[in-house]
């Protein structure tokens, strides 16, 4: 990448009691870039956004963001220099409606807008997210696929300089994924770089400039999306040792 380094995880070791989930981990996400990041159940993926985004604070390792170490700093001073995440389960408040969920980050986000400018600028975002028509609803009153693309919207809604996609398209149909995959192309032409998780191989292939691979908590390959998932160690992390010369259509399928 030609880019200049946004963020960097450097040696990032997680353990809970004796199970390492991530051990000495490492990886450069370069500004402008959409990077890939996949692996089989239990690699790591989730646990390494979790500690980029300051749910958990690495056993070792450090985290330099623009250059500066923010290892182990909170959420929402993560969200205020510019770092910002979705969820594989949405965590809206489900007591409030479609706009309020997004004016409340306009409001308590980067710039701390007044409830007026956040209501108005909630209402550009859903309407950029397609749910222009939801605004008044109750969040209870969304399909999953309106759930997820309202996450959406909250984290864009915190102005990010780098979003984290944890498996925004998981559980959607075929349609909703369209949907979903043109919705990070725009966001992507905003200027925000974008790490994406996602157990769909096709789609992170489709949409990255670059991918990574974790299994049990390690790089175990990382380049360009076709050179990746035909990487023999991504294939056997995926199906096995017996299927070293499977092809990429096979480690897509075992994906899901």
């Amino acid at each position: 990448m030609s880019g200049s380094v946004l963020l960097a995880c450097e040696q990032i070791t997680m353990a809970f009691g004796g199970l390492l989930a991530l051990n000495q981990a490492s990886l450069a996400i370069y500004e402008g870039e959409i990077l890939g990041l996949v692996g089989p159940n239990g690699s790591g993926k989730t646990t390494l956004i979790n500690v980029i985004s300051g749910q958990y604070r690495p056993t070792a390792g450090r985290i330099l963001f623009q250059g500066a170490d923010v290892t182990g700093l909170r959420p929402n001073r993560l969200a205020h220099i510019g770092i910002a995440r979705t969820y594989q389960v949405p965590r809206p408040f489900h007591s409030s409606t479609v706009l309020d969920n997004v004016a409340l980050a306009w409001m308590f986000g980067r710039r701390g807008h007044s409830r007026r400018e956040a209501q108005e600028l909630a209402r550009e975002t859903l309407a950029f997210a397609g749910l222009a028509e939801k605004v008044h609803l109750p969040v209870s009153k969304l399909n999953l696929h309106e759930r997820k693309f309202l996450e959406l919207a909250r984290a864009l809604a915190l102005e990010p300089k780098l979003l984290l996609l944890d498996e925004v398209l998981a559980g959607l149909n075929p349609s909703e994924v369209q949907l979903g995959m043109a919705l990070i192309r725009q966001i992507h032409q905003q200027g925000i770089t974008l790490v994406f998780v996602e157990h769909n191989v096709g789609a992170v292939t489709e949409l990255s400039h670059r991918m990574v691979v974790l299994n049990y908590g390690q790089n175990i390959a990382q380049g360009p999306p076709e050179q990746v998932v035909n990487d023999p160690a991504v294939i056997a992390a995926y199906l096995g040792e017996d299927y070293r010369g499977a092809s990429s259509q096979e480690v897509g399928h075992a994906a899901g």
